[in-house]
């Protein structure tokens, strides 16, 4: 198998007037909300001056306001009607909202941004903390004088403004960030807000088109019925795993691995699995538990050092948050277990015949990647003027171009192309589950990978959006057994199962984990079942619209991916 050389006042227009909302209740309107938290973290006086203005600016109008009245209007808004106790001027126009966006207004300025002091300084001492704040300074700026341009970005006194504040304090607001800013009056660019805004609108536009697009091509239907293994809700495993501790010369510790052996003696590969950025093992055992039960045997690695530890102790303030940093570490796991394998210093995968055949690396998100650059590929040559380009303003709607964007310190600025990889050491095929690579392989992209790839992603995916991230790399794919799926309504979270709800470290809200994630596992199993069978039978997992359970996928080989490309506007 191929390795990875990795390197260490306002005038306003006259129209009718109406209340208005600042809000809405649709899930785009909702995903905005959860990018402008996203950003806000970024956005008691600190000594010295404070700033006392905030200026609205856009198309060449101001508005300016009262930092101190306008903290006296957010703290003294009841929940009912408008704020008669704050200063006149201002009320005047904030009144002119509807009471619910009166209410989510005072919320915003008022509730904590921080709540978690030591995550707080991790985050600031990170290299994504570093790339928002690059972003929320282009956006609020000092207030320069009139005639001498733009104002200069404030990401440097954010900064230092959130750390003196987190040493005081454990939470910090909107407000309070604003005032504690050693400046007299800061510019809060609203055509920027409104771009970010727009860029949402667009991706969610664009997928929908591309949709629309990926509907007319001439796909036989099927419908199948769900394996019955993963269709009740809780996990029920007849046979748990085996836990081990693999010694690896780069790490201080063993290894933690899942062991699934096969409970059946069937020929096949056995399937290297990986978890996502801050994934665990427990995750993906509903999928390690079913491939075993079918006869394919799995090892789930646990990455320590981007695994649910590490984001808990980032939140605890033990750490940074992790990032792509992590990859050249989850590399080395995977060639560690592979050679582990082949040395037989492992326990027996089942009873023989199983896993005999080779292996098939799989993985989630991060994980799916790792599976790419494990099975030889490597980022292509101008990676850092690529970063560069697509860092101009912050990747909110493709989320993993910032993970994407910190391998150049990983890796370089790639390779040049050295034509078609050998997939010798028993390497059979890769899937990624909501997988990315825009950046790293905008060329050729699968193009140099010379065995069976499954991509799959999800229609509600805007952390790796499909149409960026999975079918602009598998257009160029050469393999016939390679598919590309894209399941309607599934998110980038739907392969993740957390069966107790009330240990989950996040609980995100629908929009984000897509629909009844359950039934769209039932279909990644059953896609994932025929992918691995059809590494010996190749005409199982044919090109098809597939209906389960009121799920729908559509599977697509490299000709078909390459002609729905083509029925799409350029980027």
């Amino acid at each position: 198998m191929a390795t990875v050389q990795l390197l260490p006042q306002l005038k306003l227009p006259l129209r009718r007037w109406r209340p208005f909302r600042l809000g809405c209740r649709r899930p785009g309107a909702r995903l905005l909300v959860l990018a402008a938290g996203l950003l806000a973290p970024l956005l008691a006086p600190a000594p010295g001056r404070a700033a006392e203005e905030l200026r609205l600016q856009l198309d060449g109008l101001e508005l300016p306001i009262d930092l101190v009245e306008l903290e006296a209007w957010a703290r003294q808004s009841g929940q009912k009607g408008s704020n008669l106790a704050a200063p006149q001027d201002l009320a005047v126009w904030l009144n002119l909202l509807e009471p619910g966006s009166r209410r989510d207004l005072a919320r915003l300025l008022t509730a904590p941004l921080l709540r978690d002091r030591s995550f707080g300084v991790q985050l600031l001492n990170s290299w994504t903390g570093e790339q928002m704040l690059r972003e929320a300074g282009t956006l609020l700026t000092i207030t320069a004088s009139p005639g001498q341009g733009p104002g200069r970005s404030t990401a440097p006194l954010l900064l230092s403004s959130l750390r003196q504040l987190l040493q005081r304090q454990t939470t910090v607001s909107t407000l309070e960030l604003l005032r504690a800013l050693p400046t007299p009056s800061v510019t809060l660019r609203i055509d920027g807000v409104l771009e970010l805004a727009s860029q949402w609108r667009r991706q969610l536009q664009r997928q929908n088109g591309a949709l629309a697009q990926l509907r007319q091509l001439p796909l036989p239907q099927r419908t199948s019925r769900p394996l019955s293994f993963s269709g009740s809700e809780h996990l029920v495993i007849g046979h748990p795993p085996q836990r081990l501790q693999l010694a690896v010369p780069h790490r201080v510790t063993p290894l933690p691995l899942e062991l699934w052996p096969s409970q059946q003696a069937r020929r096949g590969p056995w399937v290297l699995l990986m978890p996502g950025l801050g994934g665990s093992p427990d995750q993906l055992s509903w999928l390690a538990a079913a491939l075993a039960d079918r006869g394919w045997p799995v090892l789930v690695v646990e990455h320590p050092g981007s695994d649910q530890q590490a984001i808990q102790a980032s939140l605890l303030g033990d750490a940074p948050p992790p990032g792509a940093e992590t990859l050249p570490q989850r590399l080395a796991d995977l060639q560690a277990v592979l050679e582990a394998q082949r040395e037989g210093q492992l326990p027996p995968l089942g009873p023989a015949p199983a896993g005999e055949q080779g292996v098939v690396l799989m993985g989630h998100s991060l994980g799916g990647l790792a599976a790419l650059m494990g099975a030889g590929l490597v980022p292509e040559r101008g990676l850092g003027r690529r970063c560069e380009l697509a860092l101009a303003s912050l990747p909110l709607t493709n989320l993993s171009r910032l993970l994407q964007c910190q391998l150049p310190r990983v890796t370089g600025d790639g390779a040049p192309s050295q034509g078609p990889l050998p997939h010798g050491g028993g390497l059979l095929g890769v899937v990624a589950f909501n997988g990315f690579g825009s950046l790293l392989w905008p060329y050729r992209g699968l193009e140099d990978l010379n065995l069976p790839v499954l991509l799959v992603g999800g229609g509600l995916d805007l952390v790796t959006p499909p149409e960026q991230e999975q079918l602009a790399v598998f257009a160029r794919a050469r393999h016939p057994r390679s598919r590309l799926v894209l399941v309607e309504g599934a998110s980038h979270f739907s392969p993740v199962r957390i069966d107790n709800r009330g240990e989950a470290l996040f609980r995100l809200g629908q929009d984000l984990v897509g629909i009844e994630p359950l039934k769209v596992q039932a279909l990644l199993l059953s896609l994932t079942s025929e992918f691995l069978q059809g590494l010996e039978h190749p005409l199982l997992l044919s090109p098809q619209l597939r209906d389960q359970d009121g799920v729908r996928a559509y599977v697509l080989d490299p000709s078909l991916a390459r002609r729905w490309r083509g029925l799409l506007p350029a980027p």
